[in-house]
Protein backbone atom coordinates (compact mmCIF):
# COMPACT_ATOMS: atom_id res chain seq x y z
CA UNK A 1 0.00 0.00 0.00
CA UNK A 2 2.89 2.38 0.67
CA UNK A 3 3.71 4.78 3.49
CA UNK A 4 0.37 6.56 3.31
CA UNK A 5 -1.49 3.26 3.61
CA UNK A 6 -0.09 2.58 7.08
CA UNK A 7 -2.76 4.76 8.69
CA UNK A 8 -5.51 2.32 7.61
CA UNK A 9 -6.48 -0.99 9.22
CA UNK A 10 -7.22 -2.54 5.83
CA UNK A 11 -7.20 -1.70 2.13
CA UNK A 12 -8.33 1.93 2.14
CA UNK A 13 -10.67 2.12 -0.86
CA UNK A 14 -13.38 0.25 -2.71
CA UNK A 15 -13.57 0.83 -6.47
CA UNK A 16 -16.76 -0.12 -8.28
CA UNK A 17 -18.61 0.12 -11.56
CA UNK A 18 -22.34 0.69 -11.02
CA UNK A 19 -24.58 0.11 -14.05
CA UNK A 20 -27.94 1.60 -13.03
CA UNK A 21 -30.80 0.16 -15.05
CA UNK A 22 -33.31 1.71 -12.63
CA UNK A 23 -33.31 4.42 -9.98
CA UNK A 24 -31.29 3.29 -6.98
CA UNK A 25 -32.41 3.95 -3.41
CA UNK A 26 -31.82 7.30 -1.70
CA UNK A 27 -29.04 6.81 0.86
CA UNK A 28 -26.74 8.55 3.30
CA UNK A 29 -23.53 7.41 4.99
CA UNK A 30 -22.22 8.37 8.44
CA UNK A 31 -18.80 9.80 9.22
CA UNK A 32 -16.08 7.80 10.97
CA UNK A 33 -16.97 8.99 14.47
CA UNK A 34 -20.64 7.99 14.22
CA UNK A 35 -19.91 4.71 12.44
CA UNK A 36 -17.34 3.64 15.02
CA UNK A 37 -19.75 4.40 17.84
CA UNK A 38 -22.87 2.74 16.44
CA UNK A 39 -21.68 0.29 13.75
CA UNK A 40 -18.22 -0.79 14.90
CA UNK A 41 -17.11 0.22 11.43
CA UNK A 42 -15.93 3.22 9.43
CA UNK A 43 -17.92 5.93 7.74
CA UNK A 44 -18.09 6.44 4.03
CA UNK A 45 -17.00 9.29 1.80
CA UNK A 46 -17.15 8.61 -1.93
CA UNK A 47 -16.79 10.01 -5.43
CA UNK A 48 -18.75 9.31 -8.60
CA UNK A 49 -17.40 9.63 -12.13
CA UNK A 50 -19.93 9.37 -14.96
CA UNK A 51 -18.43 6.84 -17.39
CA UNK A 52 -21.46 6.97 -19.68
CA UNK A 53 -25.13 7.91 -19.51
CA UNK A 54 -28.34 8.14 -21.45
CA UNK A 55 -29.56 11.58 -22.47
CA UNK A 56 -31.46 13.19 -19.62
CA UNK A 57 -30.12 10.85 -16.90
CA UNK A 58 -30.23 12.45 -13.45
CA UNK A 59 -29.01 11.85 -9.92
CA UNK A 60 -29.78 13.27 -6.48
CA UNK A 61 -27.05 15.18 -4.66
CA UNK A 62 -27.96 16.82 -1.35
CA UNK A 63 -30.87 19.17 -0.70
CA UNK A 64 -32.14 22.03 -2.86
CA UNK A 65 -32.15 24.35 0.13
CA UNK A 66 -31.61 24.27 3.88
CA UNK A 67 -33.99 21.79 5.49
CA UNK A 68 -34.95 21.13 9.10
CA UNK A 69 -34.75 17.69 10.66
CA UNK A 70 -38.54 17.80 11.18
CA UNK A 71 -39.15 18.58 7.51
CA UNK A 72 -36.73 15.85 6.48
CA UNK A 73 -38.54 13.28 8.62
CA UNK A 74 -41.97 14.41 7.40
CA UNK A 75 -40.91 14.11 3.76
CA UNK A 76 -39.63 10.58 4.33
CA UNK A 77 -42.92 9.53 5.93
CA UNK A 78 -45.20 11.05 3.27
CA UNK A 79 -43.06 9.83 0.33
CA UNK A 80 -42.22 13.32 -0.96
CA UNK A 81 -38.52 13.31 -0.06
CA UNK A 82 -37.30 13.54 -3.64
CA UNK A 83 -39.23 16.83 -4.06
CA UNK A 84 -36.69 18.62 -1.83
CA UNK A 85 -33.53 16.94 -3.12
CA UNK A 86 -31.24 18.56 -5.67
CA UNK A 87 -31.76 16.76 -8.97
CA UNK A 88 -28.80 17.08 -11.34
CA UNK A 89 -28.73 16.13 -15.02
CA UNK A 90 -25.45 14.39 -15.78
CA UNK A 91 -23.18 14.05 -18.77
CA UNK A 92 -20.26 11.80 -19.54
CA UNK A 93 -17.15 12.86 -17.61
CA UNK A 94 -18.95 14.60 -14.75
CA UNK A 95 -17.53 14.12 -11.26
CA UNK A 96 -19.44 14.27 -7.95
CA UNK A 97 -17.68 14.29 -4.58
CA UNK A 98 -19.96 12.96 -1.84
CA UNK A 99 -18.67 13.49 1.70
CA UNK A 100 -20.22 11.49 4.52
CA UNK A 101 -23.56 12.96 5.56
CA UNK A 102 -24.62 13.81 1.98
CA UNK A 103 -27.97 12.38 0.94
CA UNK A 104 -27.68 11.00 -2.60
CA UNK A 105 -28.97 8.54 -5.18
CA UNK A 106 -27.90 7.28 -8.60
CA UNK A 107 -30.61 7.53 -11.24
CA UNK A 108 -31.37 5.09 -14.03
CA UNK A 109 -29.53 5.17 -17.32
CA UNK A 110 -25.98 5.82 -16.17
CA UNK A 111 -22.74 3.92 -15.70
CA UNK A 112 -20.85 5.23 -12.69
CA UNK A 113 -17.32 4.59 -11.49
CA UNK A 114 -17.44 4.87 -7.71
CA UNK A 115 -14.30 5.37 -5.65
CA UNK A 116 -15.10 5.22 -1.97
CA UNK A 117 -13.73 4.88 1.50
CA UNK A 118 -13.61 1.16 2.31
CA UNK A 119 -16.91 0.82 4.18
CA UNK A 120 -20.31 -0.77 3.65
CA UNK A 121 -22.11 1.39 6.22
CA UNK A 122 -25.20 2.65 4.40
CA UNK A 123 -28.49 4.06 5.68
CA UNK A 124 -31.34 3.66 3.21
CA UNK A 125 -33.70 6.62 3.43
CA UNK A 126 -36.17 6.13 0.57
CA UNK A 127 -36.72 3.24 -1.85
CA UNK A 128 -39.67 4.31 -4.02
CA UNK A 129 -41.93 1.82 -2.22
CA UNK A 130 -40.27 -1.17 -3.85
CA UNK A 131 -40.74 -4.69 -2.55
CA UNK A 132 -37.81 -6.96 -1.72
CA UNK A 133 -37.35 -10.64 -2.55
CA UNK A 134 -39.21 -11.58 0.66
CA UNK A 135 -42.34 -9.76 -0.50
CA UNK A 136 -41.89 -6.93 1.99
CA UNK A 137 -40.65 -3.37 1.57
CA UNK A 138 -36.88 -3.14 2.03
CA UNK A 139 -35.80 -1.86 5.43
CA UNK A 140 -35.20 1.86 5.91
CA UNK A 141 -32.83 3.38 8.47
CA UNK A 142 -34.68 6.61 9.20
CA UNK A 143 -33.55 7.34 12.76
CA UNK A 144 -29.86 6.95 11.96
CA UNK A 145 -30.28 8.94 8.74
CA UNK A 146 -31.81 11.78 10.76
CA UNK A 147 -28.75 11.72 13.00
CA UNK A 148 -26.11 11.95 10.29
CA UNK A 149 -27.55 13.78 7.27
CA UNK A 150 -26.21 17.23 6.38
CA UNK A 151 -29.30 19.42 6.06
CA UNK A 152 -27.72 22.33 4.18
CA UNK A 153 -27.02 22.24 0.42
CA UNK A 154 -23.52 21.37 -0.69
CA UNK A 155 -21.58 23.52 -3.14
CA UNK A 156 -21.25 21.91 -6.59
CA UNK A 157 -18.26 19.63 -7.03
CA UNK A 158 -15.39 21.42 -8.75
CA UNK A 159 -14.96 20.23 -12.33
CA UNK A 160 -11.22 20.68 -12.83
CA UNK A 161 -9.76 21.47 -16.29
CA UNK A 162 -7.56 19.07 -18.21
CA UNK A 163 -3.82 19.55 -18.01
CA UNK A 164 -1.62 18.61 -20.97
CA UNK A 165 1.13 16.07 -20.34
CA UNK A 166 3.41 14.29 -22.85
CA UNK A 167 1.23 11.80 -24.77
CA UNK A 168 -2.12 12.89 -23.36
CA UNK A 169 -3.93 14.83 -20.63
CA UNK A 170 -4.69 14.45 -16.93
CA UNK A 171 -7.62 15.93 -15.02
CA UNK A 172 -7.99 16.01 -11.27
CA UNK A 173 -11.30 14.59 -10.05
CA UNK A 174 -11.42 14.73 -6.24
CA UNK A 175 -9.18 14.37 -3.21
CA UNK A 176 -9.87 13.76 0.49
CA UNK A 177 -8.07 12.03 3.38
CA UNK A 178 -9.08 8.64 1.98
CA UNK A 179 -8.26 8.89 -1.73
CA UNK A 180 -6.89 11.08 -4.51
CA UNK A 181 -8.33 10.57 -7.99
CA UNK A 182 -7.67 11.80 -11.51
CA UNK A 183 -8.66 10.77 -15.03
CA UNK A 184 -5.79 10.09 -17.41
CA UNK A 185 -6.48 10.40 -21.13
CA UNK A 186 -3.84 8.57 -23.16
CA UNK A 187 -3.55 9.65 -26.79
CA UNK A 188 -0.26 7.95 -27.74
CA UNK A 189 1.90 6.96 -24.77
CA UNK A 190 1.97 8.35 -21.23
CA UNK A 191 4.66 7.69 -18.63
CA UNK A 192 3.88 7.87 -14.89
CA UNK A 193 5.61 6.85 -11.66
CA UNK A 194 4.39 4.96 -8.60
CA UNK A 195 6.32 6.19 -5.59
CA UNK A 196 6.83 4.49 -2.24
CA UNK A 197 4.15 6.78 -0.76
CA UNK A 198 1.13 5.00 -2.25
CA UNK A 199 -0.07 2.30 -4.62
CA UNK A 200 -1.90 3.42 -7.77
CA UNK A 201 -5.03 1.79 -9.13
CA UNK A 202 -6.02 2.04 -12.79
CA UNK A 203 -9.63 1.62 -13.92
CA UNK A 204 -9.90 1.77 -17.71
CA UNK A 205 -13.18 3.47 -18.67
CA UNK A 206 -12.76 3.56 -22.45
CA UNK A 207 -10.39 2.60 -25.22
CA UNK A 208 -7.72 -0.06 -25.48
CA UNK A 209 -4.07 0.15 -24.47
CA UNK A 210 -1.05 -1.73 -23.17
CA UNK A 211 0.57 -1.35 -19.76
CA UNK A 212 4.36 -1.65 -19.70
CA UNK A 213 6.36 -2.00 -16.48
CA UNK A 214 9.77 -3.38 -15.62
CA UNK A 215 8.21 -6.84 -15.31
CA UNK A 216 6.63 -6.88 -18.78
CA UNK A 217 3.54 -5.90 -20.78
CA UNK A 218 -0.15 -6.44 -20.07
CA UNK A 219 -3.22 -5.56 -22.15
CA UNK A 220 -5.49 -2.79 -20.86
CA UNK A 221 -8.88 -3.20 -22.54
CA UNK A 222 -11.88 -1.18 -21.40
CA UNK A 223 -13.01 -2.32 -17.96
CA UNK A 224 -9.56 -3.37 -16.79
CA UNK A 225 -8.76 -2.97 -13.11
CA UNK A 226 -5.06 -2.93 -12.23
CA UNK A 227 -3.28 -2.45 -8.90
CA UNK A 228 0.22 -1.02 -9.17
CA UNK A 229 2.00 -1.56 -5.83
CA UNK A 230 3.79 1.26 -4.04
CA UNK A 231 7.40 1.61 -5.09
CA UNK A 232 6.80 0.07 -8.52
CA UNK A 233 8.56 2.98 -10.19
CA UNK A 234 7.98 4.07 -13.77
CA UNK A 235 5.24 2.60 -15.94
CA UNK A 236 3.94 3.48 -19.37
CA UNK A 237 0.50 3.22 -20.96
CA UNK A 238 0.57 2.95 -24.76
CA UNK A 239 -2.48 3.26 -27.00
CA UNK A 240 -5.66 5.29 -26.79
CA UNK A 241 -7.64 5.04 -23.59
CA UNK A 242 -9.04 6.82 -20.55
CA UNK A 243 -8.46 5.54 -17.05
CA UNK A 244 -9.18 6.67 -13.52
CA UNK A 245 -6.05 6.75 -11.39
CA UNK A 246 -6.61 6.32 -7.64
CA UNK A 247 -4.07 6.58 -4.83
CA UNK A 248 -3.99 7.37 -1.12
CA UNK A 249 -3.87 11.08 -0.46
CA UNK A 250 -1.12 12.77 1.51
CA UNK A 251 -3.57 14.32 4.02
Amino acid sequence: LGERGKKFDFFPVLIKLIDAKKDLSVQVHPDDEYARKYENSYGKTEMWYVVDCEEGARLFYGFKEKTSKEEFEKRIKDNTLTDILRSVEVKKGDCFFIPSGTIHAIGKGMLIAEIQQNSNTTYRVYDYGRIGADGKPRALHVEKALDVTTLTPLPPTIQYPEQSIPGGTIRKLAACPYFDTAVLQVETAVTQTVSAESFQHLLVTEGNAVLETASGSDPLPMGSSVLLPAGLGTYQIKGTCACIVTKVNAE
